[in-house]
């Protein structure tokens, strides 16, 4: 049921998004750089450009439409649930929707709209989102196989490459992450790779947390935050080099709230032909360490996914596949809780975000895919590699360093 949600709301907004495009197409001055700055800020300007066909109000409901699939996701869930009689995660499930639904529909609401300096861009054609589109197919094949959100590639690109704004780059890579996060995750639930109940457990802790970095992303300076998190990700690499051999974890044995919640699974692991049971360890640990991973998120827009693959790897002792999978799995539901909050503020030009949403899309079902036939090692070398290259980058970045 929540794979085919999932699958159901990507395919929608995917549709949306190509026929607001198609209509842009047809604009006698398709493309304009003025374009970037103008477009629907509020529900309001959405429902009036939809009225009379506007193409970037178009865009901007499938845009929408795809913040809207993983909060429809947790829907489902309370319905799953329930039909399982699991009451305690219908409780668990149902804290996380209101979350979410107070930061999409009031916290986005009070945020002051266009409060960003006008800026230069005295160029842009269509070959500037047909750029960001192909980007983008590799942010998305990338971040399904390794549980990131393709932020840490998407928000460079747009910057330092196409020359936008920060603000718009993290507004952007906010969509990847729903993006990449909705689109892989149909693959992996439907193949029971993700660990779901544990999923949802922890995304108590990142839905409060995006909203708080949110919140501070306005009062904080990013390139001093940029600095801290990349020397953060350097440090917590660390205890993977030691274990770039492992295949699977040894002798994890269940906590008290792993029993309680019920969080041990298995999985069928396509490359040991096998199916592959596995237990849960320092919870609570684990789920203070998704309310830094969704503070962080908040804050830069990056979808955190390197510290949830951290913490559900290194801390909590998940197989490497149940530890990306399940990250992709919960890195769309902390990104929706900060999206409002980043539409409200204008940050999510359609334009921009249009390309990134269908290019990271494409990149992560190929990924979905690809991913069933690699090794946890591989992965795992494949991890390593990412997180010390984006840490590197986020404390260049922030040091002013292009």
């Amino acid at each position: 049921m929540i794979g085919w949600v999932l699958q159901g709301g990507v395919i929608l907004s995917a549709a949306v998004i190509f026929i607001g495009l198609f209509l842009e197409l047809l604009q006698p001055n398709k493309f304009a750089p003025q374009k970037l700055q103008m477009f629907p800020q509020t529900f309001g300007q959405v429902w009036a450009g939809l009225l009379i066909l506007r193409p970037q109000a178009v865009i901007t409901l499938g845009l929408l439409l795809l913040i809207a699939t993983p909060v429809a996701r947790v829907a489902v869930s309370i319905v799953a649930f329930a039909v399982e009689r699991d009451w305690r995660f219908v409780v668990i499930t149902t804290v996380v929707l209101l979350i979410l639904l107070f930061s999409i529909f009031y916290v986005g609401g009070v945020v002051v709209v266009g409060q960003h300096q006008r800026f230069q861009h005295g160029e842009y054609s269509w070959i500037y989102p047909a750029l960001i589109f192909l980007a983008a197919i590799a942010a998305g094949l990338l971040g399904s196989l390794v549980g990131l959100g393709g932020g840490v590639l998407i928000v460079p690109l747009l910057t330092l490459v196409f020359g936008f704004p920060i603000y718009f780059a993290i507004g952007a890579s906010i969509i990847s992450v729903i993006a990449t996060s909705s689109g892989a995750a149909a693959a992996y639930v439907k193949d029971r790779i993700t660990n779901l109940r544990l999923g949802m457990f922890l995304e108590l802790g990142t839905t409060i947390g995006a909203i708080c970095g949110a919140f501070l992303a306005g009062l904080l300076a990013p390139e001093l935050l940029s600095v801290i998190f990349g020397i953060i990700l350097l440090i917590s690499a660390a205890p993977l080099v030691f274990k770039i051999g492992e295949e699977l974890p040894q002798g994890v044995k269940n906590d008290r709230w792993a029993n309680w919640l019920h969080l041990n699974g298995s999985y069928p692991d396509h490359h040991l032909h096998r199916e592959v049971s596995y237990e849960v360890t320092r919870t609570p640990l684990g789920l203070a360490m998704m309310y830094v991973a969704g503070l962080i998120s908040g804050l830069l827009g990056i979808g955190s996914g390197t510290f949830k693959v951290l913490a559900l790897d290194v801390v909590m002792r998940l197989p490497m596949k149940v530890s990306t999978t399940t990250s992709n799995f919960m890195i769309g539901v902390t990104a929706a809780a900060s999206a409002g909050i980043y539409f409200s503020r204008g940050d999510i030009p359609p334009l921009i975000a249009a390309p990134v949403a269908l290019g990271v899309l494409i990149g992560a079902l190929v990924g979905a895919r690809v991913l069933e036939r690699l090794s946890n090692k591989i992965l795992r070398i494949t991890f390593l590699t990412v997180i010390v290259v984006a840490a590197l980058e986020m404390v260049l970045r922030g040091a002013g360093i292009a």
